[in-house]
């Protein structure tokens, strides 16, 4: 006989989930995620590629904070601290006070960092928050020092054979601090850096110097950013919206008139770049290196491109803003905000390079600078970048992808892909043709003077 078992009002877990109804506030609750800026990336996305996203020289917050191979830098970071304090002639103390001003938002900021039982408050969250300021106050004064150093000391107290902080350090240690820097797990907040400047400033309003010194260190030939936008998130956040809007927008520009084209969808994937030019399209380099700045015209089949540099960083750097626009779902100065355009970037580049002859051909047109030497290279590079991407509906190429396939499917256009790709895809069949056409004049010919030659006879 089957036994009878119901489960009672006296359940830990009932009586959780029943506490949890009257505590949950759910403005509170969307308050705290808006917050979230920093994320862990699933394992779903870092199994395509663990070392993307690993930190390999320094932790910046907490995520990565302790990890053995990274302890070594723990020590260069105290001493950075210490050249801080000795030149800002600041005591600690009030560097830790404005921090700790905005712990709330720091912690937010880093998903899944607080969970409800540290919101009760307790002896144990104060010790936690304790070692947190200590930290954001540590990583954002090396932060500060290795960018200062990297733009040129005003006052350089640093020892010239300084293993970091010296030419030594900059020309074999901050590439890879660099690096480390746009790793969405490894995300230091600039409110921490803002305020850091303010107490060493003594005045506030240095958002726009902190998001000009680390766009500045992360990418020196990047645009500037256009002043009066808001403090960016993070290093990762200013980055990317140096690549998308440049100097003047702050937010995605207006969206483009709607296409006269006839309704239907575009074939998923857009041709190569070999296939577009057989069929007549002509690639020219954009007018600046902003990733939106893509356009087709179908008067003159000219696809316009922003020019990339494609070097050992590249991969690197899309994966991490890939994650960020795929894991950031809140708004933001300027962050994701549930808009894709750097995946979709991607996605367009990826179907576009198939092949090295196909990076051989942007590259002929300077729209690929290629730094990793071969263009096999460049062509594996992304191929692997658009694993398991997922794009949004109506995403930011949309339009001219549906533009370019409707170039392509026109009569003429295709005969003349098939044509090129026939008769001139190599030296020997353009030969053959040129051979072909040869003789069919010759015959002609021939067969023109015999008939000439009949009636001059007959005559």
């Amino acid at each position: 006989m089957a036994s009878r078992w119901t489960m009672t009002k006296e359940s830990a877990w009932v009586g959780d989930v029943e506490r949890a109804l009257t505590d949950v506030d759910p403005s509170a609750e969307a308050a705290r995620w808006r917050w979230h800026s920093i994320y862990r990336v699933p394992a779903c996305i870092k199994d395509l590629n663990r070392k993307a996203y690993q930190p390999q020289v320094v932790s910046l917050g907490p995520f990565h904070h302790g990890e053995e191979h990274l302890l070594p830098m723990d020590s260069h970071k105290r001493r950075s601290l210490l050249h801080l304090l000795r030149r800002a002639r600041k005591p600690l103390s009030e560097f830790v006070a404005a921090v700790a001003g905005v712990v709330e938002r720091l912690e937010g900021a880093y998903q899944g960092l607080v969970d409800d039982d540290d919101r009760c408050g307790g002896e144990e969250l104060e010790k936690r928050r304790e070692k947190f300021v200590e930290m954001m106050v540590t990583d954002g004064c090396f932060l500060l020092e290795v960018m200062r150093m990297a733009s040129g000391w005003d006052v350089n107290d640093y020892a010239p054979n300084d293993p970091v902080f010296s030419s030594h350090g900059l020309l074999y240690t901050v590439p890879y601090i660099r690096r480390d820097m746009i790793m969405i797990e490894n995300q230091l907040p600039l409110l921490v850096l803002d305020k850091l400047l303010d107490v060493e400033a003594g005045n506030d309003g240095n958002e726009d110097l902190t998001n000009r010194m680390v766009l500045r260190f992360l990418s020196p030939a990047a645009w500037p950013l256009a002043t009066g936008v808001g403090l960016a998130l993070h290093p990762l956040d200013i980055l990317r919206r140096s690549l998308l809007y440049g100097p003047t927008h702050n937010t995605p520009p207006p969206a483009p008139p709607p296409s006269d084209l006839p309704p239907g969808a575009p074939d998923d994937i857009i041709r190569s770049a070999e296939e577009l030019y057989e069929a007549g399209v002509r690639f020219k380099r954009s007018p600046t290196s902003s990733l939106l700045d893509i356009t087709f015209s179908r008067t003159t089949g000219e696809l316009r491109l922003p020019a990339i540099v494609v070097d050992d960083t590249t991969s690197t750097m899309l994966l991490n803003l890939m994650a960020l626009e795929r894991l950031h779902a809140g708004p933001g100065a300027g962050a994701a905000a549930g808009n894709n355009e750097v995946t979709a970037y991607v996605f367009f580049m990826d179907n576009m390079i198939d092949k090295a002859a196909d990076v051989a051909l942007l590259a002929s047109r300077r729209i690929v600078c290629n730094n990793l030497g071969s263009d096999k290279a460049v062509a594996k590079l992304f191929s692997g970048l658009s694993r398991d991407v997922v794009l949004e509906p109506h995403g930011a190429l949309d339009e001219v992808h549906r533009e370019v396939d409707a170039y392509c499917r026109k009569r003429w256009n295709r005969w003349r892909a098939n044509l090129v790709h026939t008769y001139f895809r190599s030296p020997w069949s353009f030969l053959s043709l040129a051979a072909a056409v040869f003789l069919l004049g010759m015959t002609v010919l021939q067969t023109v003077y015999t008939v000439l030659q009949f009636y001059q006879d007959a005559g």
